[in-house]
């Protein structure tokens, strides 16, 4: 067990999961939504943090009561068993990995905009949108240097992104402060609906998968996956969870009004979807005459990524870690390290997986839809299992308790289904085929050590299962602008999701299974202190 002296405080907490949150989605995420929704993308970054803290939400119970570095691979398997439980953990792990190379990508593509005549070589690091052989082994440095922060004691880890979580806040408000006083056009935000939404209602949704906006909030799952290393984490993860996210969700929501504000009207011939920057903020500090804070700018594009790139790296070993638990991936991967308790062979393991993704999707906005839909489809246990284990063990020790438990369960599950959606096909069908990559190496643990009969896992994990087969169907024959064959066209396409998944949600609860694995649970929950 840990002295109390090597774990994380409120302060640290918060300042790493805001080391998470602010990363490569503000550099990109505000001109990736103008393009998709006009100035109509504010009420995108809206959507987004409004169904990310519902989401979030669930977990906060959860995390509470289980406060285990790693938590999220974990609680799936304690209600509905180890089937459910790798599936729900192997497609956040997924989405962890990515956070990995695209945070890396981010701090290449602003590297190969450099306006200065000594660093023209660095143009050469992009090609079409695509990162270059020399850019990759860039991004390849990158990635080792976040692996290698984090290879020494968690204390070095909270020490270096506190320090940087300071300027990645200050950035970013000092951005909005001088696009708002340089150049605003409040024209450009229209006088009518149609102008404010020149592309309808239906790309406001749209923004909030593919544009980065549901990646760009994701990072609040740091707190929980820390949980084990936090004080008093009875308090600490609502805590944590709520200070980071609400202040994510400011900032995100006036740097988009700041960036459609600073768009010179004359750059709006084509349209909102006309507008290209390689690098937006930077571009428009230039174009602005505020050479000093391009500068700054292009500086900050290691600072943000390399923050979160650091912060994920963590999260993302303590998953691989907690994985190993379920007895479905081999146990030496979840060994820590004796001196500083860092799990290093899964910190390589990382590393050696997100070299692999980086060399098959070579653009920041496929990682990000990439990421979106592999997160949001763990996610969707996380209700499910919430109000499960209040049926299974209400002797549990919760020290969050919300009566609005069984309402927003549901409504989290349905957000989650309809954003699911939004990342539109082929997307969504090729992530829930990465996912499906895990269940062979499942299959061969469960032959060789499982512990409960194939039809009892079934049953746990059916609901989802059948759901990603419809989520995949309803996205193909779907309404086009999602990218689907206009079958089901809009907005009728999303009520019948809304619909559907309610009967998943209701299936889900009642494939709860009380079985061995809650004996796990109960060790875990036996720690929590419900009073200082």
């Amino acid at each position: 067990m840990q002295n109390k002296s090597t774990k994380i405080g409120l302060f640290s907490a918060v300042m790493l999961a805001l080391g998470s949150l602010i990363g490569s989605g503000w550099l990109f995420g505000a001109g990736e939504a103008a393009r998709v929704a006009g100035p109509a993308a504010i009420i995108s970054w809206i959507l987004g943090a409004v169904i990310i803290m519902v989401i979030a939400f669930n977990y906060i119970e959860l995390g509470a009561m289980f406060p285990e570095s790693g938590g999220m691979s974990r609680y799936a398997q304690y209600s509905h068993g180890p089937l459910l439980g790798f599936i729900a953990a192997w497609a956040n792990w997924i989405s962890l990995i990515t956070l990995i190379p695209i945070e890396a990508v981010a701090s290449v593509q602003y590297m190969s905009t450099w306006p200065w005549k000594w660093a023209n070589w660095t143009n050469q690091f992009m090609d079409h949108g695509q990162v270059t052989g020399l850019g990759i082994v860039v991004v390849f440095f990158f990635m080792l240097f976040f692996t290698m922060l984090n290879f020494w004691s968690v204390k070095v880890l909270t020490h270096f992104t506190s320090l940087i979580s300071i300027f990645k806040i200050g950035m970013p408000t000092l951005t909005i402060i001088m696009l708002i006083i340089s150049g605003f056009h409040t024209g450009n935000f229209g006088h009518s609906w149609q102008s404010f939404a020149p592309y309808g209602s239906r790309a406001i949704f749209e923004a909030t998968t593919v544009s980065g906006i549901i990646f760009s909030y994701d990072a609040f799952q740091t707190v929980i996956n820390m949980g084990g290393e936090l004080e008093r984490p009875q308090k600490n993860i609502l805590r944590g969870i709520v200070i980071s996210l609400s202040i994510t969700a400011v900032i995100y929501i006036l740097l988009q009004v700041a960036f459609i504000g600073a768009v010179a009207p004359s750059s709006l011939a084509k349209g909102w979807a006309g507008i290209n920057f390689a690098s937006p903020f930077a571009d428009l500090a230039i174009l602005l005459g505020l050479h000093w804070l391009s500068v700054l700018l292009y500086i900050d594009a290691f600072v943000s990524p390399f923050g979160t790139g650091v912060a994920f790296v963590a999260t993302a070993a303590r998953t691989l870690a907690s994985m190993t638990k379920s007895g479905h991936i081999p146990a030496w991967l979840g060994r820590l390290e004796r001196r500083y308790m860092v799990p290093r062979f899964a910190l390589l393991a990382d590393l050696g997986l997100a070299v692999i993704l980086v060399c098959l999707f070579r653009d920041w906005s496929t990682l990000a839809s990439v990421i979106s839909a592999s997160t949001l489809i763990a996610y969707l246990t996380g209700p499910v299992t919430a109000v499960s284990l209040r049926k299974l063990r209400p002797d549990f020790k919760r020290p969050v308790k919300s009566k609005w438990l069984k309402v927003l369960a549901p409504l989290s599950f349905v957000l989650t289904s309809l954003a699911i959606y939004w990342a539109m096909w082929p997307t969504t069908v090729e992530v829930i085929l990465v996912i499906a990559l895990g269940l062979p190496i499942y299959c061969y643990y469960d032959w060789r050590y499982g512990q409960l009969s194939l039809k009892g896992q079934l049953k746990g994990a059916g609901w989802l299962l059948v759901y990603l087969v419809f989520i995949s169907v309803m996205s193909y024959l779907g309404s086009a602008g999602f990218g689907g064959q206009d079958y089901f066209k809009y907005p009728f396409d999303f009520l019948i999701i809304v619909i559907v998944s309610l009967v998943f949600y209701y299936w889900a609860l009642a494939s709860r299974i009380d079985g061995p694995d809650l004996v796990a649970a109960a060790k875990v929950n036996h720690q929590v202190k419900l009073e200082d």
